[in-house]
């Protein structure tokens, strides 16, 4: 049996920020033309960024949700690049470090090997299965606290962990689960 190698990919992170004060919103849209907002169908802002390529709603409130991210890293840059630019126009008046709480990442890959999930609803705890409904297992684990969902072919998608290091870790554990409950099959 030759084990293949598990593999995970972040595809989205988001993040929030509070700028710590109340922002103008009309404000932005007269100094930056390429945001997007119409008030009366969202109360946020849209203000995208080619580099690092995300979206940071804006609110009145200051606070600010940037999605789009494919590290924690690229998140910071991306809500601190937005702040530099609200301040160079006058925008943002305070320059308080701007602390930046990452909410959720989002990543896919797999586990190298086919899963039967059958035998994963009998022998895990904390498994959805439906498959009338959806072609995945919903797993959810404790720790680190994730939600995987599982499919048949070995792919999975991992949601909910704060860090990135939180992904490959409970990759790992998964597959260890699975190859301890014998439900899965190495090609």
């Amino acid at each position: 049996m030759m084990k293949g190698k598990p593999s995970m990919c972040i595809q989205n992170i988001v993040a929030s920020a509070s700028l710590n004060q109340t922002i103008d919103l009309d404000l932005i849209v007269e100094k930056f033309p390429h945001v997007e907002y119409r008030p009366k169908v969202f109360p946020g802002l849209v203000f995208r960024l080619k580099k690092p390529k995300t979206a940071t709603l804006i609110f009145t409130t200051g606070k600010l949700v940037c999605t789009g991210a494919k590290s924690e890293k690229l998140a910071r840059q991306a809500v601190n690049k937005v702040a530099r630019q609200l301040k160079k126009h006058g925008i943002l008046r305070v320059s308080n470090k701007i602390v930046v709480h990452i909410q959720n990442i989002v990543a896919s890959g797999e586990l190298g090997g086919e899963i039967d999930l059958e035998s994963v609803v009998y022998k895990l705890k904390k498994v959805m299965y439906e498959p009338e409904q959806f072609p995945g297992a919903v797993y959810r684990m404790d720790d680190p606290r994730v939600v995987f969902l599982i499919f048949a072919a070995g792919k999975l998608v991992c949601v909910g962990a704060k860090k990135e290091q939180q992904v490959y870790d409970a990759t790992n554990k998964l597959r260890k689960i699975l190859e301890e409950k014998e439900a899965i099959i190495y090609p």
